[in-house]
């Protein structure tokens, strides 16, 4: 199971805080909840591609594969494996991909919606945001765990 990030839990909290606040307590305080949701956002990053890089050399291609790109292969050049074709390991790969998919939509949405709070000085929106951003890093955590099964599976069966 992923490790509790120190950075997302202070995200978390800070965002949980910040749903109460006013216009003026958001203004004053807009660039330490979007340094905090920067952090959470890399130290989640740093530790999903860290995880991909424990996996073994054929999920690595199957996952890269699957990014809708034919052009697009893995840095030594191999194409996803035919063997995936037809195994549970394509889907297991596929599975990791498609949660990270909604992970970042998720993030990419809260983004978004913090821009227009900021725009229209609007704490529904900001709160919204808030609320936003929390469900995004909980996906990315689930995507990460998904990402480790591959390893912890992999290493009691290889």
């Amino acid at each position: 199971m992923t490790a509790k990030l120190p950075e997302v839990a202070t995200a978390k909290a800070l965002m949980t805080e910040a749903m109460t606040w006013s216009v003026m307590k958001w203004l004053r305080e807009k660039k330490k909840v979007r340094k905090a949701a920067d952090q959470a956002n890399a130290a989640l990053d740093q530790l999903g591609e860290k995880t991909k890089e424990a996996w073994p050399e054929d999920f690595k291609v199957a996952y890269v594969s699957l990014d809708g790109s034919a052009s697009k292969t893995p840095a030594n050049g191999k194409k996803a494996p035919s063997i995936f074709a037809d195994s549970d390991h394509w889907s297991v790969v596929k599975k990791v991909k498609e949660a990270d998919d909604e992970a970042y939509r998720a993030r990419m949405t809260a983004e978004e919606t913090f821009d227009e709070a900021e725009r229209q000085l609007s704490t529904r929106l900001a709160r919204e945001g808030c609320e936003k951003a929390i469900r995004a890093w909980d996906l990315k955590e689930k995507a990460i765990s998904k990402a480790e099964a591959i390893i912890s599976a992999k290493q009691v069966t290889g």
